[in-house]
C-alpha cells in the first residue's frame, strides 16, 4: 500500500473496474462501509460508469453504491458532504451566489460588447456591430473569463503584459478588455451571481479547507481526475493526507525512463505532461505512487510499444536501440490499422466493426472519435440494421427536427414568404395546420403547383393572399400569425421576448393537428423538451436586451444556438456507444474502434487564441494551447486498454488528402524499428471488402433503351408545327408528353429567364402592329417605348431587366421602327398571332396539323411573308433544308390551304423570314429563307412520311435517333435515363 495517498490504475488496465474492485478490497467486502465512501469523479458520464462497473462487480446483485459525485458539475443541491463548515472563507451555503447561466452571460457580454463597439464607432470608422457579431465576441469573452478563472489568474496583469511601446494594438485590445476587466464585475453584483469557475473554486477550496480543518471519517476517493483544474489539484492534495482519503491516477507511466520522464513535465503534447504537474504540485515524487489494485497484472507489450511511440521529442533517437527482444508478434496482438479511401468506406467499416459486436450477448464495443461528422456519419450507417444509437458528445441543438422547424418557420416570414422558405417549413414532418397530416400535405401540394411555381407571387403575406385570390381558404388560420411576426421583423425597434413570442406562436400554430394541441406536438418528446427548455432560457436571458432591427432577429437567435448541444439519455443498445475523448476517460469495452485518426482531427489544431499571443498565454500563466493535444494524447493511450483496439482514418477528405495522425506515424516508425510493420496490418483489407460488399450489387444488369410501342389508338391525331419538330427528333419526348400525359414542373420561385424576355418582346410587338405603326418615326418610337413599358411592367424594375433587357429593346425598337418605315410600300395588310389549322388523310383516320404564326403579311402584289421573331438563335439553313427545323415551312403550308381563321383567302408564300431581334451589334437582323416552294414541299413531304410511319402499329417511340440533332432542351431525358445507356 502507498503511504502518500496517491495511486494509479495502469492504462492497460480497465480504469473503472479496477477502482471498484480496488475500493471492495478496500472496505474488506463491507456494504456498509462502502456506503459510507465518497467517491470524487471528472464528470457526470463517468458517475454512470463507475456505477456500472458496481453493478458487473456484484454479478447482478443489489449493492449499497458509495456517494458518487462529479467534480466538473458541482450544484448547490448536490453538495459533497453535510453538513458544511468553513465554507469559502466563511461564508454559508447559502450565502454563495448562484452561476450566471451560460446564454444569460453570454447575452449580458454582448450588451457590454455592442455598447463599447457603438460607442467607439466613430474613432474606428466602423458602423458599430449586429447582435449575432456581439454574440460571436461575447462567446470569446466569455472562454477568456473561463480559462483565466480556472487557472486564477488576475485581470490586473493583463495591464503590464506588453509595454506600451512594443504593441500599439494591444492598448486596443486592453480597452475592448475592460468589458470583463471592469465592468462585467459591475454587472454580476447587480445580477446577484457569480461565473461558473469563481463558483465551482470557490466549492473545491472550501471543501478542501473543510476537510483539512476537520478529517471527515468517512473514506474519500478522487479518481481518474489529472489535475488539470488548480482547484481540483488543490483538493486532491487536501484529500491524499486525509486518513482515509486516496487519489487514483488514470494510467501513470512509472515505467518511463527518467529522462523521458523530465522531458514530458516540459512538454505540453506528451501524454504524461498533466499527471507530471499535477505531482510537481501535490509535492509527491513518481516512486511514491503505488498500485491502487494490488497485484495489477504485469504490464502488456502494447503499452510497451505505445511508450516508445510516445517519447518526448527529446528522447525518440532512442528508438534506434529498441531492444526488439521484448517484443515479439503475438504479445503485440490485438491491434489493426484500416486506411479507408474515404470518410463514408470509414463510417461504413466501423459501423460492420460494431454490428458484429451485438452477435455475443455480453460483448461491447465503442466508437471513440473528436470528428462529430464522422460519428454522425456511423450512426446513419448503423441505421442500416435498424440501430439507432446516440453519440454522447451530443449534437447540436439546431439540427433537430424540432429546431429545425421552429428556425424554418422563421426563416419563411423574414424571407418574405417565397416559395422555397415556405416550402421548407410546410413540408416538415412537423407542419400540419389543424389539419391531419396527409391532408395538409395534400393541401400543400395544390398551393405549390397553383401558386408558387413559375415565377414568384409578391412579397410578404399580404402580396401571396392577393395572388391565392380567394382560393385555398386554409391558408387564412394562418395570416394573423404570420402578420404579427412579419410586422416584428420588419420593425426598426423590435422587442426580443415579443418576437420569440410570436415566433412561437406561429410555430405552434403551424404544428397543430386535428387531435393534437400545437404546442404539445411541437415540444413533444425529449428533444422538444429541450429544444422548449432553450427558447425559455433565451427569453429569459433577453429579458433587458435592448430593442434592435427586427432583421437581426433570426441571425441572433443563430448565433446563441451555436454553442447549445443536445445530448439525449442512454440508447438502446448498452453494448455499443459512440463517444467523444472525454466521454470515453474511465470507460471499458472489449472493442474500441479509434476513428478519425487524421492529424488537425486527432489530435486537433490548437484552436488560436483572439487575445493573446503563445508567449503572452504563457507569462500570464494561462496552460499553452498544446495541453489539449498532451490531454488527448493521454486519451489515446488510455483507450488502447481494450482487447480489441481498430485504428481508422480516411485517405481523403473532402476530396484532399490527408495526414495520418502523429500517433500513428509514430507508432509506425517503432514498428519498424522493431522489423514488425505487419502488427497494425490486421485485416483491414478483409473489413473494407466487406463494407464495399454490403452497398455493391452482386450482379449489374445495365438499363436498356427504351422502346415504347404504344397501340395506334392512343396515338395523337393533332400536332403542332413546333411538335411536327420534336416528333421527329425524339419521338419519346412526344410519348412522354402526349401519351403518357407528362409535364415537367415549373420550378420554385423561378427567375427571369431569356423565354421571359422573348414573350415580353413578342406581346409588345404584336400590340404595336395591331394598333396601327405611326407615319412619324418619332411618334413610332415613343409609341413602341411606351407599349414595352407596359408589357416589361413590374419586372422592368428588376435589376437584370433594368440594366440588359431594357437597353436592349430600345435598340431593338429603333431597328423595328426603321424596317417597318422601308417595308411599309410593300405590306397590304400585317396579321399577328394568327392561328390555323389543316387536316390530312392518314393510315389511322385524319391528322390535324395546328399553327401559330408570329406575324403574316399580305404582300401589295398578292404574295404572302410569313415571319418568325427570335430573340435567341434562330434554326441554321441546313436545319430547315434537312426538314429537321420545319416550323416556317409548315406554317406556309397551313396558309396555302387556307388553314388560318382571320386570314380571307389563301395562296403560296413568297418569303419565310427569321427576324433575329438580339439588341447588341446589330439590334436586329433579317435572314430569308430560300426557294420557299421546295422547302414547303418538302416539309408536306416529311409531315405526311412522319404520320405514316407513327401510324404503323411497329413503329416505336425512339429517344433521339439522330444525336446530332436532338432537342436543344429535352424535359424527359432524365425519364428515358439516357446516361446509363448511351455508350
Amino acid at each position: 500500500m502507498p503511504t502518500t495517498g496517491v495511486c494509479t490504475i495502469p492504462a492497460h488496465c480497465s480504469f473503472v473496474d479496477s477502482l471498484v474492485a480496488g475500493l471492495w478490497h478496500r472496505v474488506h467486502g463491507d456494504p456498509l462501509t462502502l456506503r459510507d465512501a465518497i467517491v470524487l469523479v471528472p464528470h457526470r458520464r463517468a458517475v454512470q460508469a463507475v456505477s456500472d462497473a458496481f453493478l458487473r462487480h456484484g454479478g447482478g446483485r443489489t449493492i449499497l453504491l458509495p456517494e458518487i459525485r462529479a467534480l466538473g458539475d458541482i450544484e448547490e443541491d448536490e453538495p459533497f458532504v453535510t453538513p458544511w463548515a468553513d465554507f469559502a472563507e466563511g461564508e454559508s451555503p447559502d450565502q454563495c451566489p448562484p452561476p450566471v447561466g451560460l446564454l444569460r452571460r453570454r447575452l449580458l457580454l454582448a450588451q457590454q460588447v455592442r455598447r463599447y463597439l457603438d460607442s467607439n464607432a466613430p474613432e474606428t470608422g466602423s458602423r458599430g456591430a449586429t447582435a449575432e457579431q456581439a454574440l460571436a465576441l461575447a462567446g470569446e469573452l466569455g472562454h477568456l473569463l473561463d480559462q483565466m478563472q480556472t487557472e486564477g489568474v488576475s485581470f490586473d496583469a493583463l495591464a503590464t503584459l506588453v509595454p506600451d511601446a512594443h504593441a500599439r494594438h494591444w492598448q486596443r485590445t486592453l480597452a475592448f478588455l475592460r468589458i470583463v476587466t471592469e465592468h462585467w464585475p459591475a454587472v454580476l453584483r447587480e445580477e446577484g451571481l457569480i461565473d461558473p469557475a469563481i463558483r465551482r473554486n470557490r466549492l473545491l477550496d472550501g471543501v478542501a479547507r473543510h476537510w483539512q480543518a476537520s478529517p471527515p471519517s468517512r473514506r474519500i476517493v478522487i479518481a481518474g481526475s489529472t489535475g488539470t483544474v488548480p482547484a481540483t489539484a488543490r483538493l486532491m492534495r487536501v484529500v491524499a493526507s486525509l486518513p482515509g482519503g486516496a487519489v487514483v491516477l488514470p494510467g501513470l507511466d512509472r515505467e518511463l525512463d527518467e529522462a523521458s520522464w523530465n522531458a514530458a513535465a516540459d512538454d505540453a503534447a506528451h501524454p504524461q505532461h498533466a499527471l507530471a504537474r499535477l505531482l510537481g504540485a501535490l509535492a509527491i515524487d513518481r516512486a511514491g505512487v503505488g498500485d491502487w489494485l494490488p497485484g495489477d497484472t504485469a504490464e502488456p507489450q502494447r503499452y510497451a510499444l505505445l511508450r516508445e511511440a510516445m517519447r518526448p521529442a527529446r528522447t525518440t533517437d532512442r528508438w534506434r536501440h529498441v531492444d526488439r527482444r521484448g517484443f515479439d508478434a503475438a504479445g503485440l496482438g490485438g491491434m489493426a490499422r484500416i486506411d479507408c479511401s474515404n470518410p463514408d468506406e470509414e463510417a461504413a467499416v466501423i459501423a460492420l466493426l460494431l454490428r458484429e459486436v451485438l452477435e455475443h450477448a455480453t460483448k461491447t464495443a465503442a466508437l471513440v472519435t473528436p470528428d462529430r461528422l464522422l460519428a454522425r456519419r456511423v450512426k446513419v450507417a448503423l441505421r442500416r440494421w435498424n440501430i439507432d444509437i446516440d453519440d454522447s458528445a451530443g449534437q447540436p441543438l439546431a439540427d433537430l427536427p424540432v429546431m429545425t422547424f421552429w428556425r424554418l418557420t422563421g426563416e419563411m416570414v423574414a424571407r418574405g414568404l417565397m416559395p422555397v422558405a415556405l416550402l421548407a417549413a410546410f413540408k416538415h414532418p412537423r407542419a400540419a395546420c389543424g389539419m391531419a397530416p396527409g391532408e395538409f400535405r395534400r393541401r400543400v401540394w395544390s398551393l405549390e403547383r397553383a401558386v408558387l411555381r413559375g415565377r414568384a407571387p409578391p412579397s410578404g403575406v399580404a402580396g401571396l393572399e392577393t395572388h391565392l385570390d380567394g382560393k385555398h381558404d386554409w391558408f387564412g388560420s394562418l395570416v394573423p400569425v404570420i402578420a404579427a411576426l412579419e410586422t416584428l421583423l420588419a420593425s426598426p425597434s423590435a422587442s426580443v421576448p415579443e418576437l420569440l413570442v410570436a415566433h412561437c406562436r406561429l410555430a405552434e400554430t403551424l404544428a397543430a393537428s386535428d387531435t393534437e394541441d400545437g404546442a404539445a406536438r411541437l415540444w413533444s418528446g425529449e428533444d422538444g423538451e429541450q429544444a422548449a427548455t432553450f427558447v425559455a432560457e433565451l427569453h429569459e436571458a433577453a429579458r433587458d436586451w435592448p430593442p434592435m432591427d427586427g432583421r437581426e432577429y433570426l441571425p441572433m437567435v443563430d448565433a446563441a444556438l451555436r454553442d447549445a448541444v443536445f445530448r439525449p439519455r442512454r440508447g438502446d443498445y448498452p453494448n455499443i456507444a459512440i463517444l467523444g475523448p472525454i466521454e470515453a476517460r474511465m470507460q471499458a469495452f472489449d472493442r474500441v474502434i479509434l476513428g478519425g485518426l487524421n492529424e488537425e482531427t486527432w489530435p486537433a489544431t490548437p484552436p488560436a487564441d483572439p487575445w493573446m499571443s503563445r508567449q503572452m498565454r504563457t507569462e500570464l500563466g494561462l496552460p499553452s494551447p498544446e495541453a489539449r493535444v498532451g490531454q488527448s494524447a493521454h486519451d489515446f493511450v488510455q483507450a488502447c486498454s481494450a482487447p480489441e483496439v481498430f485504428f481508422t482514418r480516411a485517405e481523403r477528405v473532402a476530396g484532399a488528402p490527408t495526414v495520418p495522425s502523429r500517433w500513428l506515424l509514430r507508432l509506425a516508425s517503432v514498428l519498424d524499428a522493431l522489423q514488425a510493420p505487419e502488427v497494425l496490418t490486421g485485416t483491414g483489407a478483409e473489413r473494407r471488402a466487406w463494407a464495399k460488399a454490403i452497398s455493391e450489387p452482386r450482379h449489374v444488369r445495365p438499363v436498356s433503351r427504351p422502346e415504347p410501342c404504344p397501340p395506334v389508338s392512343v396515338r395523337p391525331r393533332r400536332f403542332s408545327v413546333t411538335e411536327v419538330d420534336r416528333l421527329r427528333r425524339n419521338p419519346y419526348a412526344v410519348y412522354a408528353h402526349r401519351i403518357l400525359g407528362l409535364r415537367a414542373l415549373e420550378p420554385l420561385a423561378r427567375d427571369l429567364s431569356f423565354a421571359d424576355r422573348g414573350i415580353v418582346i413578342h406581346q409588345a410587338l404584336e400590340r404595336f402592329l395591331e394598333e396601327g405603326v405611326p407615319r412619324s418615326r418619332d411618334d413610332a418610337l415613343a409609341r413602341l417605348h411606351a407599349i414595352g413599358r407596359e408589357s416589361f411592367g413590374p419586372v422592368l424594375a428588376h435589376p437584370v431587366v433594368k440594366a440588359f433587357w431594357w437597353p436592349r429593346f430600345l435598340r431593338i425598337a429603333e431597328w423595328v421602327v426603321d424596317t417597318e418605315a422601308r417595308r411599309a410600300g410593300e405590306i397590304a395588310q400585317t396579321f399577328t398571332e394568327s392561328c390555323g389549322c389543316c387536316t390530312f388523310p392518314g393510315d389511322a383516320g385524319p391528322v390535324t396539323l395546328r399553327a401559330v404564326a408570329d406575324r403574316i403579311d399580305r404582300l401589295r402584289d398578292g404574295g404572302w411573308s410569313i415571319i418568325d421573331y427570335k430573340t435567341g438563335a434562330a434554326p441554321s439553313n441546313r436545319e430547315v433544308a434537312s426538314g429537321r427545323a420545319a416550323q416556317l415551312p409548315l406554317e406556309a403550308l397551313v396558309l396555302r390551304e387556307g388553314g388560318f381563321e382571320d386570314i380571307a383567302g389563301s395562296g403560296p408564300c413568297h418569303s419565310l423570314e427569321y427576324w433575329r431581334l438580339s439588341g447588341g451589334e446589330p439590334a436586329g437582323e433579317v435572314r430569308t429563307l430560300g426557294e420557299v416552294e421546295r422547302l414547303v414541299r418538302m416539309a408536306e413531304e416529311g409531315f405526311r412520311a412522319l404520320v405514316q410511319a407513327f401510324d404503323q402499329p411497329g413503329t416505336i417511340y425512339h429517344v433521339t435517333p439522330d444525336p446530332d440533332f436532338g432537342l436543344t432542351h429535352d424535359d424527359y431525358e432524365h425519364l428515358a435515363r439516357v446516361e446509363e445507356w448511351r455508350g
